[in-house]
């Protein structure tokens, strides 16, 4: 049986990326755990999250999780949502924080550029996904399909073929990344219907070569 870790640090709607990965593969064991040693002896780790960078680093810090989410992101299949994705680069505007530097470059604040178009920050809502680069994890979605967004920030890869997805508001930005075994997305696959549903079951048959 397949154990997935869904990282507890105490940020995000954990229980609903467990509940929509419970959907879509009922034959796994689905655990959300802040459990070092769970984590590493998962066959697959998902870390999502919601709210401020600082203190999403500061609680993975604090539960001792920083190590064994490093290390699940060199050796397994992995997938960062949200904050998931912003803590795996080395650096953030939100709060002058480093992250976990697994991947290189940094996270911004969208710029006053964007409200100056009359749009909102942060990002809320639906917005299209142009895909950057063939994957796994977009069999059966098509090019340009809308998932659901919200955030304030954005990651800005150092290595431009990191990046798998792009969104445009009032600028264009990353919205996905991947390298072997890490796939990771800005929006809420739990919270974009079938599009996400479909993604997440992409993540639970994915095996990275």
């Amino acid at each position: 049986m397949t154990t997935v870790a869904v990282v507890d640090y105490g940020m995000g709607n954990l229980r609903s990326v467990a509940k929509a990965i419970e959907h879509v593969a009922p034959a796994a064991r689905i655990l959300v755990t802040a459990d070092p040693a769970e984590v590493a002896r998962a066959d697959r780790v998902v870390v999502p999250g919601q709210g401020a960078m600082p203190d999403c680093m500061a609680e993975l810090d604090a539960r001792g999780l920083r190590p064994a989410v490093i290390a699940a992101a060199a050796e397994k299949p992995f997938l960062g949502i949200c904050i998931g994705l912003q803590m795996l680069f080395e650096h953030s505007e939100e709060g002058d924080v480093p992250g976990l530097g697994v991947l290189p470059g940094r996270v911004r604040r969208f710029p006053p550029e964007v409200a100056a178009q009359g749009l909102k920050v942060p990002h809320m809502g639906w917005n299209e996904v142009a895909q950057a680069m063939p994957h796994p994890l977009w069999n059966g979605i098509a090019d340009g399909t809308r998932f659901y967004f919200v955030h304030s920030y954005y990651v800005e890869p150092a290595s431009p073929e990191a990046i798998a997805g792009s969104t445009v508001y009032g600028m264009p930005f990353t919205s996905a990344v991947a390298r072997a075994n890490i796939f990771a997305v800005q929006f809420h696959p739990e919270k974009s219907a079938q599009a996400g549903l479909r993604l997440l079951a992409n993540f639970m048959e994915w095996k990275p070569s």
